[in-house]
């Protein structure tokens, strides 16, 4: 007969059943006999939703009550993210990792760059896109006169996967709060997702990142570029897909001018 669960696991299954959830931008459980919030009235069709839909900010899950959507200092509010992540063992992904990979650049950034997860050279480092991949992204970056240091950079999960798989949706859901807090706790003018994973993340939705790239979307009111991932640059490195890659990363630029400039 297997042992009952502990009060800790249960609490901890709950919390991963409630980013996943959020994960597809449901925010709200009925009791039971209680009705749902507009239950009478007419449903809007799915096809009449934008793309540009805003996912909802996560509430606190905080262990010391810290609120990270409250934060003011940006630096500080990664810092106690951070903090509550810990020596991460939330999901099945803390197994086979050397390092957890939480992020690094610029709280101040105007621009944050998200991928899937870490690989290979991230796990041994614990610093988000160092491998071929990384050293792309790096000139992508300095392609349009940023540096590496003026954006911050990471992933949606931050414990590399075995034999560098697609991260389980489970493993996702769990990870989702803390990419939430960070994306919240900094508040770039634009977010740039790298490949599908990414923006089918954030958006709580699948979507095809042939047909979506280079279209604005918007989470929580900040501006999301969706690209290319550079390992997808490595592989097919025509000269279509990077002028389509420039292409983005230009119109990001213009818009965090933009954005500068007004009062």
């Amino acid at each position: 007969m297997s042992q009952p669960e502990t009060r800790g696991e249960l609490l901890q299954k709950l919390r991963i059943s409630l980013a996943e959830l959020a994960a597809e931008g449901i925010d709200f459980v009925t009791r039971p006999g209680q009705r749902e919030p507009g239950a009478a009235e007419a449903r809007v069709p799915a096809q009449a939703v934008p793309s540009t839909t805003e996912a909802r900010a996560p509430r606190a899950l905080f262990s010391d009550g810290f609120d990270p959507n409250a934060v003011t200092d940006r630096a500080e509010g990664l810092r106690m993210i951070r903090k509550e992540l810990g020596d991460c063992t939330r999901c099945r992904l803390h197994e086979a990792r050397r390092s957890i990979v939480f992020g690094e650049g610029n709280p101040e950034a105007p621009v944050v760059f998200v991928g899937e997860g870490p690989g290979v050279e991230e796990d041994r480092t614990g610093r988000p896109f160092v491998g071929r991949a990384g050293e792309l992204l790096t000139k992508m970056i300095e392609s349009v006169g940023w540096r590496r240091e003026d954006v911050y950079i990471c992933n949606i999960v931050k414990c590399r996967p075995p034999n560098n798989r697609d991260p389980h949706l489970d493993e996702v859901a769990t990870c989702r709060p803390f990419l939430d807090w960070q994306l919240l706790a900094i508040r770039p003018h634009v977010i740039v997702t790298l490949g599908k994973p990414a923006i089918s993340t954030l958006l709580g939705r699948n979507v095809a990142i042939t047909k979506l790239r280079g279209i604005w979307q918007v989470w929580n009111g900040i501006s999301v570029m969706p690209t290319y991932h550079p390992a997808y640059l490595l592989r097919n490195y025509t000269r279509e897909v990077r002028q389509a890659v420039w292409d983005d990363l230009r119109t990001v630029r213009e818009h965090v001018n933009e954005a500068a400039t007004r009062p």
